[in-house]
């Protein structure tokens, strides 16, 4: 556009006539009225970024107003770098002016004098924009000094349904981020009138923490359609929710196939497992274009796709509290589990920290979720050792039989499970392999029904004071919280953290 051609030369003669009328006090002077405006609009102050001084009465009248709060970082380059870069940017104001015409400017000549005076130079030959950034964040002490401990991990230490919702949905009130990794072949409940909430995706703390951030990890395995039900459901915002790009999406063929597949290990055929094993196996497939499979190819899931590493990262910049939700339990894992009678991923909390991308250094607590008496899918989902029935347990707890058997069915598939007596082997196996920091104890109403009424640890019945005392010696961690029923009030919470 005409308007456009020569701006640039305007543009600098104008910044020069300001910088002798005023001594370069217009720039300070200009960040002032920005400070007083973001402060009017209640916008949180703190840190202000002037991008560009050009001479050293800019920077003293800044450091003048603003003493020693200002920070003066020189990015530098040589002038090969500076002119290939002038050219790719293409600006509107640019038209027309030649960088060697640029150049001739006695206040662009002299701009690698600032040099001497700046707090710190970055030197930028062979380094991205983004890099720069990363470099000048730091200069700035605005990164965490090391790994600070803001992630609380819960997972399950058996074979799954251990109410792992239950307490999360106690805990989730404290956290400011809720992670989820996984798929829909878990299911996680949390007490709520007139009916329980139900998480196939989602982190269970949705809704106790309404205000929480939500992420699903790049390990995440995701059905699109049961996704956006679920979000609908919940009424979730698109910018409270963000899922990884690289998370795996499940196909109506994933679903089909596994039902034909994986009968005969009583698996919840829910699509998980062929569209992880897709993301090791297809991706020469993805490359040439042939297929589109991850979260980021979904038109539906657009809204919320982003970066999973982004959120964390601002997340551990600015302190919040982070819950990263495991799903099924550490005897399922693929890695650990009794194979073939397995899921598809590494269920342990190496393998939740690997599928959020977590370092283990930012992990302050460990959260393992235990059933009084383990349970696993009905039919042929791998071996427990000594089974019972649910009469079994009717006639020890004196909790009426129909609705304990209404009560033990998955929440996925809605199929019966079979229970067995709480295995100490398998246990310890549990703790040596996530190395929890606190075990949470659930179903101990199974103990005896009047359990229900106790809100206090001393309430308890002898026998399970007697078994939570039996799992701290083994275990040599606390048994720091024990749900008692389904209901408000179902949690005994032993914590000192």
């Amino acid at each position: 556009m005409p308007k456009a051609k020569g701006s640039r030369e305007v543009l600098q003669r104008a910044g020069d006539r300001l910088d002798r009328q005023t001594g370069g006090e217009w720039v300070s002077e200009a960040l002032q009225r920005a400070i007083e405006a973001a402060q009017r609009n209640s916008t949180p102050s703190g840190l202000y970024v002037v991008d560009c001084v050009r001479f050293g009465g800019q920077i003293d009248a800044i450091r003048r107003a603003h003493g020693p709060e200002v920070f003066h970082i020189h990015l530098t380059a040589a002038q090969s770098v500076l002119r290939q870069r002038y050219v790719e940017r293409s600006a509107a104001e640019d038209a027309a002016v030649e960088y060697d015409a640029l150049r001739k400017s006695r206040t662009e000549r002299n701009i690698e004098s600032l040099a001497k005076v700046a707090d710190v130079v970055v030197d930028t030959d062979r380094c991205s924009a983004g890099g720069v950034l990363v470099r000048a964040t730091a200069l700035l002490d605005l990164y965490p000094r090391g790994a600070e401990k803001l992630v609380d991990v819960l997972i399950g230490g058996q074979f799954g349904s251990e109410g792992k919702g239950n307490i999360v949905g106690h805990i989730a009130p404290e956290y400011d981020l809720l992670v989820r990794v996984g798929g829909p072949n878990a299911g996680h409940q949390v007490f709520a009138e007139p009916e329980p909430e139900k998480y196939f995706h989602l982190p269970s703390g949705t809704r106790r923490a309404p205000k929480a951030q939500l992420l699903l990890g790049p390990g995440a395995v995701i059905n699109p359609k049961k996704l956006l039900d679920e979000i609908a459901k919940h009424e979730i915002d698109r910018d409270r929710l963000v899922i990884d790009e690289q998370a795996m999406i499940i196909t109506d063929e994933d679903l089909e196939r596994e039902r034909e597949l994986f009968a005969n290990i009583s698996s919840t055929a829910q699509g998980v497992g062929l569209a992880s094993a897709r993301k090791l196996t297809g991706r020469s497939d993805y490359k040439s274009g042939a297929r589109r499979f991850l979260a980021r190819d979904c038109d539906d899931l657009r809204p919320f796709i982003g970066s999973a590493r982004k959120v964390l990262a601002d997340a551990f910049v600015e302190r919040r509290r982070i819950l990263l939700e495991g799903t099924q339990g550490t005897s399922l894992s693929l890695h650990h589990g009794q194979y073939p009678h397995v899921t598809t991923r590494d269920t342990t909390v190496a393998g939740c920290l690997a599928d959020a991308g977590i370092a283990p250094a930012n992990v302050r607590r460990v959260i393992m979720v235990c059933r009084t008496f383990p349970i696993r899918v009905g039919g042929p989902s791998g071996p427990m050792a000594f089974e019972v029935s649910m009469e079994d347990i009717h006639r020890r707890s004196r909790i009426p039989l129909d609705p304990l058997k209404r009560a033990e069915r998955t929440t996925t598939t809605n199929k019966e499970r079979r229970i067995a007596e709480f295995d100490w082997e398998q246990f310890k196996d549990s703790v040596q392999l996530n190395g929890p920091t606190d075990i949470a104890l659930t179903f101990v109403d199974y103990f005896g029904i009047e359990n229900r009424e106790a809100y206090r640890f001393d309430q308890l019945t002898p026998e399970t004071i007697r078994f939570v005392e039996e799992v701290e010696r083994v275990s040599g961690r606390p048994v720091s919280m024990l749900s008692t029923d389904f209901n408000w009030r179902n949690v005994i919470d032993r914590r000192n953290w």
